[in-house]
């Protein structure tokens, strides 16, 4: 089970809770109708156990089992920090 969960990079929006941070990660979609190709963009809430992340960086994020009501998400590496 541990190599079928999901991974995902995005941008940290908001680390102002404590251990917990909110990432975007923005996909691009093909519309279906229309052919044009879409930004679109989910937020996942990530458990940050150390405190380490700020706005603006680039992290990935690993799938995992609830944490809280919103956390099913937790920080595997930072891969930029913010400049």
């Amino acid at each position: 089970m541990r190599n079928l969960r999901k991974e995902r990079v995005g941008i940290v929006t908001s680390s102002k809770m404590d251990k917990s941070i909110v990432v975007m990660v923005e996909r691009r979609v093909k519309h279906a109708k229309y052919g044009k190709f879409m930004n679109k963009s989910s937020k996942f809430v990530a458990h940050d156990e150390k405190n380490e992340c700020n706005e603006g960086d680039t992290v990935k994020i690993m799938e995992t089992r609830p944490l809280s009501k919103l956390k099913n998400w937790r920080l595997i590496e930072i891969l930029e920090r913010a400049k």
